[in-house]
């Protein structure tokens, strides 16, 4: 398919599949095996200037949008998708300094982003607020020059290994929602520290951790935007980074798609290569359907935030829901193709499939968000523009 790409984009996918394939490829296995942060991967992706990616020039980026981090999530996620979250998680955690930071914030802050020095990470899930993200409840106490942080945050992608957090906690515990704000915390403040490391299913070597706040200083010039605006700072960036995970689904799938397509070519049953067989054929082919149809949504719906469009709420929830849906089915259908083989670790289709289920919970389970599109369209009355 054509996607008319700009040359800057063609050459930051070319790059990130070269990292991919050259880098990540011969390691996954042992990454996914021990459960190693890549930190050796993220530091060739800085070197390659991929942190550049979505930071904008002025603060020694390259300026580009939601479509450009897209490519190279997606290409990352082609091999392996826990190097693929680890570096997307970081436009995650600065999208509300790029969206509602002071200039002084992200001057102090992006350029050390852009060049890979700091990694970022956001943090609003706690124990008991999950899908019901008004439910947290962690506070930020007012204090003289700044606030006092005391909870904590469950299931943190790149917890302990980032060095900045956007965190989302309670500066007016009686306004409920309306009360939260958003505060950036740097790893070494005193108070902060992290709980365990959580053993995953998939993306095994993504680093997934607690946050845990005991009188945590923050001074009130890490504030972003202003108290209260926390749920909005939320919204506005789960409407900007869900189509990265559907990037990721895409990419994975796709990753899946070729493991079973060469496997086909190669094994003999029957006297002949199972690709033959047209029941095999017939799965092959609706694999690559749904891939590309995926891979359509999530590229336009990246290139609909970039245009600045206000409301992409649901458009940003059909993306995440229909790749990460189309990615649980796609890999399944590959370990199915491979047989015995599928299941076992010398391949990687299994690795793919447990991999896949994430995409279908995180940054909004799929059962919500069919709730967000629900809503979107009843605003809509059910009208394209």
């Amino acid at each position: 398919m054509e996607y008319f790409l700009s040359e800057q984009q063609k050459t930051i996918r070319s790059l990130a599949r070269k990292i991919a394939e050259e880098r990540i490829l011969p390691v996954r296995a042992e990454l996914d095996e021990k459960e190693e942060f890549p930190w050796a991967i993220i530091r060739d992706l800085a070197a390659s200037d991929m942190f550049r990616v979505f930071i904008p020039e002025e603060y020694d980026g390259l300026g580009g949008g939601c479509l450009d981090l897209c490519l190279v999530v997606e290409e990352l996620s082609r091999v392996c998708s826990s190097v693929a979250i680890s570096y997307a998680a970081v436009d995650l955690g600065i999208i509300p300094l790029l969206e509602y930071g002071t200039e002084e914030q992200k001057r102090k802050y992006l350029p050390d982003v852009a060049a890979g020095k700091r990694l970022a990470a956001f943090a609003i899930t706690e124990p008991m607020a999950g899908s019901d993200a008004s439910a947290i409840r962690t506070t930020a106490e007012r204090v003289k020059g700044g606030y006092l942080l005391n909870g904590t945050k469950q299931f943190i992608t790149n917890g302990g290994e980032a060095e900045l957090y956007t965190v989302i906690a309670l500066t007016d515990k009686t306004r409920g929602a309306r009360g939260a704000s958003a505060l950036l915390v740097e790893k070494d403040t005193p108070g902060f520290s992290f709980g365990k490391k959580e053993r995953k299913l998939g993306i095994r070597a993504s680093s997934t951790r607690e946050l845990i706040f005991q009188n945590c200083f923050v001074p009130e010039e890490n504030i972003i935007g202003r108290e209260g605006m926390g749920f909005i700072v939320t919204m506005r960036l789960f409407d900007k980074s869900r189509p990265g995970i559907g990037a990721q689904a895409v990419g994975l799938a796709q990753g899946a798609l070729e493991a079973a397509t060469d496997y086909a070519r190669e094994r003999v049953q029957f006297g002949h290569p199972i690709f033959s067989l047209q029941a095999v054929q017939h799965m092959l082919a609706d694999m690559v359907i749904q891939v590309e149809a995926a891979r359509a949504l999530v590229y336009a719906t990246a290139r609909t935030v970039d245009s600045g469009a206000k409301d992409v709420s649901g458009e940003s929830a059909m993306a995440k829901v229909f790749a990460s849906d189309m990615a649980m089915k796609v890999t399944t259908d590959a370990v199915q193709i491979l047989g015995g083989a599928g299941y076992m670790r010398d391949y990687p289709v299994e690795k793919m499939m447990r991999d896949a289920k994430i995409t279908q919970i995180y940054e909004g389970t799929n059962q919500i968000l069919r709730n967000v599109i629900a809503i979107e369209l009843r605003k809509r009355k059910g009208r394209r523009d």
